[in-house]
Parts: C-alpha cells; sequence; structure tokens
C-alpha cells in the first residue's frame, strides 16, 4: 500500500470523526434526552451509507478509504455500547434494551436499503 493510501486513510478518518461529533452534538443539544439519540442517527446513517458503497460495487481501494477509513472512524460501536451500558447501570432498562433491539434492527435494515438502492 502506499504512503498515500495511509495519508488518505487518516485524512479520511479524522473527518468521518469530526462529522460524528458535530452530528451527535446537533442532534443531543436539539432532541437530548435519556435515548442516545445522536449516536443512533449516526449509526444508522453509516450503516446505510455502507450499504450504499457495498451495492454500487464501487472498488476495493474506494471501499477502504471510503468504508473503512471514513465510515468506520465516523460511526461508533463503543459509544453505543457504553451509552447502553450506561442506560442499564441508571436503571432504565427499557431504554437500554430499545437502544439494542432498535440499533441493530434499523442498522441492519439501513445497509439493506442502502445496498438496495445501489443496486445489489
Amino acid at each position: 500500500m502506499s504512503v498515500w493510501v495511509w495519508i488518505a486513510v487518516g485524512v479520511l478518518g479524522g473527518a468521518g470523526a469530526l462529522a460524528r461529533f458535530v452530528l451527535d452534538a446537533l442532534i443531543g443539544t436539539r432532541w437530548g434526552g435519556a435515548f442516545p439519540l445522536g449516536t443512533f442517527a449516526v449509526n444508522i446513517s453509516g450503516a446505510f451509507v455502507l450499504g450504499l458503497l457495498t451495492g454500487l460495487d464501487v472498488p476495493s481501494e474506494t471501499l477502504l478509504l471510503a468504508g473503512t477509513a471514513m465510515i468506520g472512524a465516523y460511526t461508533t460501536f463503543s459509544t453505543w455500547v457504553l451509552e447502553t451500558h450506561r442506560l442499564a447501570e441508571e436503571g432504565e432498562i427499557g431504554t437500554a434494551v430499545l437502544n439494542v433491539v432498535l440499533s441493530i434492527t434499523a442498522g441492519v435494515g439501513a445497509a439493506a436499503v442502502g445496498r438496495l438502492i445501489g443496486g445489489h
């Protein structure tokens, strides 16, 4: 792999992380509550875009850069798990379960719709 691919991964990863931060903050300040809606929106939109890229059958290097670097840094499994754990610790068991079920269901659905729109 060339040094330019490594640089692109760093730049696109940074852009994805910044996009996640901005979207999560915007949603959190506008519709904040017990349910981690910002993380949910980030992860579902990321699943959709990754499904779309897969459906479009983009070349492997493009998928590496856009999917792994940018969308991989944009979406956040660790924050989702931490927020779910925090909800459970605070006694919000129903909200924690809703976060797990809704995130998995909507994430798989969003990826499938993205892939379908992409043509596969």
